[in-house]
Order: structure tokens, then C-alpha cells, then sequence
């Protein structure tokens, strides 16, 4: 019989490292997209062209805080699932997934409010194309999140469950440091131009 763990946390996990190259992988797509919009900036001698208005600030500044505000939350559920506290970490996913729904929510009235749309002209697509980016991550997560916590409050939970809640946290906390240089992108750099 081996003296090895039935499972791991962090590192010790196989699935930690997929995620960490999910992460490494789709950080590398959020760059490319970035280094588009900065290209098309260079080529422009305005920046938004002439007749575009940068996008409203209030919408995307109440997300930008409430994402920095739900890391409280998410690192609260990675606590939880570092000391393997079931009702904890059901409590918490059940909380992440709300606020995903919620953040997914305010994205949309965030579109509304680009003042440019998608096909417009370079500026338009390149913010679009941003935006939709990371809305498919925020997206994503909402789905991990609430199938995550549909499963912990249907079933037993074994120790590997505390492992995925703790990478789905590490993910969030990817999607909440992803959009920072996206927002400073498409809200200040117009305005700083």
C-alpha cells in the first residue's frame, strides 16, 4: 500500500497545472487581442478616429469594483476549500455563481453604453472584440461556478471537489487581473490620447 495522499491540492494536483495552462494559454489570447487594439492605435492619427466617442466610464467602472469587490468572496471559498468546510464552500459557490449572473448582467448594459458598435470601423471591432473576449471568460466562469455548485449541493463531497472549487477561485482571480489592462485599454487610453 503507498503512502501517498488520495488527493492533492495546489501543485501536488495534475488538474492545478491543466489549469495553469488554460490560464497561460488564454492570458496569451487576451495579449494578442491587446497588442491588436495597441497596433491599430499606432496606425490611427486619432485615437478614437475622428466621430467616435470613447465608451462611458460609469458602467465599466461598477463592474471593474464589483470585480475587485468579489475577490473577497472568492478568496473566502478558497479558505473554505483549503480547510475542506463543506457547507462553506457550497454556501460560496452558490454566491459566485449569483455574482457571475450578476456581472454578466451589468456587461450587458455595459455594450449597450461602447457609443461605437462592432462593425463600425477598426476602433469599433478592436473594442468589441475585447470586450467579447473577456465576456466569454466571464461566462465561462458563471457556467463552472454554478455547475459547480449545483454538483456540491446534489452529492457527497470527496476531497478532489475541494481541489476544483480551489482552482475555479484561481480562475476567477484570472478573469478579475485579465480585465484590468482591458478596461484601462478601452475606457482611460481614448481619453489619455
Amino acid at each position: 500500500m503507498s503512502d501517498l495522499p488520495d488527493c492533492a491540492m495546489g501543485p501536488r494536483n495534475i488538474v492545478w497545472w491543466g489549469n495553469i495552462g488554460f490560464m497561460l494559454i488564454e492570458g496569451t489570447a487576451f495579449l494578442l487581442a491587446m497588442a491588436v487594439y495597441l497596433y491599430l492605435q499606432s496606425e490611427s492619427p486619432s485615437w478614437p478616429p475622428a466621430g467616435d466617442t470613447p465608451p462611458d466610464l460609469a458602467w465599466s467602472t461598477m463592474f471593474t469594483v464589483g470585480l475587485f469587490t468579489s475577490e473577497a468572496l472568492n478568496l473566502w471559498v478558497s479558505r473554505k476549500a483549503k480547510a475542506k468546510d463543506a457547507a462553506g464552500v457550497r454556501r460560496g459557490t452558490l454566491l459566485m455563481a449569483l455574482a457571475g449572473l450578476m456581472f454578466l448582467v451589468v456587461r450587458g448594459v455595459e455594450l449597450d453604453h461602447l457609443n461605437i458598435r462592432w462593425d463600425q470601423d477598426a476602433y469599433g471591432s478592436a473594442v468589441w472584440m475585447l470586450m467579447v473576449l473577456h465576456t466569454s471568460h466571464l461566462t465561462t466562469e458563471l457556467g463552472e461556478s454554478a455547475v459547480q455548485s449545483a454538483w456540491l449541493h446534489t452529492h457527497r463531497i470527496d476531497p478532489d471537489q475541494f481541489s476544483d472549487v480551489q482552482d475555479n477561485c484561481e480562475y476567477w482571480t484570472f478573469v478579475v487581473l485579465a480585465w484590468v489592462p482591458i478596461y484601462v485599454l478601452i475606457y482611460w487610453v481614448p481619453r489619455w490620447t
